[in-house]
């Protein structure tokens, strides 16, 4: 889950791409980059943080050019903390190559011995976005007939991309001298539209992980690129298409609709706001249903995501809609955490309960979705602690079972609340006097993706069906062991770093 953008316009597109990205924050918050290209040379900012911290005026004024793409990130593979892994990521052959990218691949390992064994090239990072960028390169590398490369030439080499990458992946690039290039996984799993702008000099194009980004910059949106399409725009400006992998058909992420887009972006011809009415009108059917007499006197949302949501659920019932909890939108991330009282403590920082919305009530918060349940549980002793009598929690997503291997940071199966428990085993762990979850066979309902043309979606974090084919028990299992070593080396420098930092203060 990151944000990518590409431009090509008639003026300066440093101010464009900054913007953009302000817009797709949500998808990505620890690290921001921004490469502009100036005829062949290109000029690259990044660093960790917000896009608002990353990047000053002087920043700013050295990103010439009327070209770029930028960049925000959200690590799924990689180090979090690791400046390196801030994208684009840049390699100087053939002819210079900058590459952002949102997305997972799944044969990561097998590309990477590849690329070292056989294509002589050298990965410095452990981030499978510059193992794509190399074999991006190497692929142009060999289709290249001359000094220049021809846009069919271009084409063949995202082809041959296709034929080697498994996995997730929305990409954009800037080839150096030659133009702006954008495509997506023969599956469409992670998103991306294209968008135009007519000016007096012509026409000008952008690329982005969501429409928001075309409509609040002033481009009209085209279409979404298809799955195994390629988009080229030369340095005339000229736009070239071509689907470059003819077996693919579009089976796009289904948690994009649920928690990781705006609810104002249009993705594969699909609002995300009227998705999530319509989740909220099932899952309140599906309430009524199972639970004919239940009463209740209010429903709340958990912000901000599922808003929409609950407020169709609350239609549905013919209950109350309130806010009750207030986001506080300007802390921070808790870098240093060492104990489960500080997580906890995290949670009661970001969200503070309006006391009066829960006293001496029966309450129902609706949340997009239950994960670690860790957040939840603090949230329904926040409703407690205000006076609630009775605390009923629904997710307007089925419960997560399973972990997202296409670009979204899930925990282990171990770590999800779901596994191995039922729903009044999930009640009691949060301690809510009831739970309710989306049907599966709803959710994909409440996509309404026929009318689209879209006859299925990933839904893997729910049924453990990975639609490319090559996730199995023991990719799992490996996965989850390289995880939990992380995550035992990632605890270890965090204590490290507390233990230093409390010794220097006394």
């Amino acid at each position: 889950m990151c944000g990518i953008v590409g431009i090509v316009a008639n003026s300066p597109v440093n101010q464009l791409l900054y913007d953009a990205l302000q817009l797709l924050q949500h998808r990505g918050q620890d690290a921001a980059g921004i490469t502009t290209a100036q005829g062949n040379t290109f000029h690259m900012h990044k660093g960790l943080g917000l896009v608002r911290d990353v990047f000053r005026t002087r920043d700013m004024r050295s990103l010439l050019g009327n070209m770029g793409i930028a960049h925000c990130r959200y690590p799924t593979a990689g180090s979090a903390v690791s400046s390196a892994e801030a994208q684009p990521f840049y390699v100087n052959s053939p002819f210079g190559i900058v590459l952002g990218h949102n997305g997972n691949l799944t044969n990561t390992a097998v590309l990477r011995a590849e690329l070292f064994e056989e294509d002589r090239r050298h990965v410095n990072t452990s981030s499978d976005s510059e193992v794509l960028l190399n074999v991006l390169a190497h692929e142009l590398d060999e289709v290249a007939q001359g000094h220049r490369l021809s846009t069919p030439e271009i084409f063949s080499a995202v082809t041959r991309v296709y034929q080697r990458c498994r996995g997730a992946y929305a990409v954009v690039a800037l080839i150096a001298g030659h133009g702006l290039l954008a495509f997506r996984d023969p599956f469409g799993i992670r998103p991306l539209v294209i968008g135009s702008h007519e000016t007096s000099q012509g026409m000008e194009y952008m690329v982005a992980s969501e429409s928001v980004a075309l409509d609040a910059l002033g481009f009209t949106l085209m279409r979404d690129v298809e799955p195994g399409e390629a988009l080229f725009v030369d340095q005339n400006g000229r736009l070239h298409t071509l689907l470059c992998a003819p077996q693919a058909h579009k089976v796009p992420c289904i948690f994009e609709f649920v928690y990781l887009a705006r609810p104002d972006s249009v993705m594969d011809g699909i609002s995300v706001y009227e998705t999530r009415l319509r989740m909220g009108e099932l899952l309140g059917q599906r309430i009524r249903q199972l639970a004919p007499n239940l009463v209740v006197d209010v429903v709340i949302p958990i912000p901000d995501t599922s808003r929409p949501s609950a407020l169709q659920l609350a239609t549905t019932l013919g209950v109350p809609y309130r806010e009750g909890f207030i986001k506080n939108r300007y802390i921070g991330r808790t870098f240093i955490m060492p104990g489960q009282a500080e997580r906890k403590r995290s949670v009661r920082q970001k969200l503070n309960a309006i006391a009066q919305e829960f006293r001496g009530k029966s309450v129902l918060l609706v949340d997009d979705s239950i994960v670690r349940g860790t957040t939840s549980r603090e949230i329904v002793q926040m409703a407690r602690d205000c006076g609630a009598k009775q605390v009923i929690f629904a997710s307007a997503a089925p419960p997560v079972r399973f972990p997202n291997v296409y670009g979204i940071d899930m925990p282990t199966r171990r770590e999800l609340l779901a596994t191995g428990r039922d729903d009044e085993a999930i009640a009691r762990e949060i301690g809510a006097d009831r739970v309710f979850y989306q049907d599966l066979g709803d959710l994909v309902l409440a996509m309404d993706g026929a009318s689209h043309g879209i006859r299925e979606f990933d839904t893997s974090c729910f049924n453990g069906w990975y639609v490319t084919g090559d996730v199995d028990e023991a990719y799992l299992q490996v996965l989850e062991n390289r995880r939990e070593d992380e995550k035992e080396d990632q605890t270890q420098q965090l204590d490290l770093d507390f233990n230093l930092r409390t010794t220097a203060a006394a």
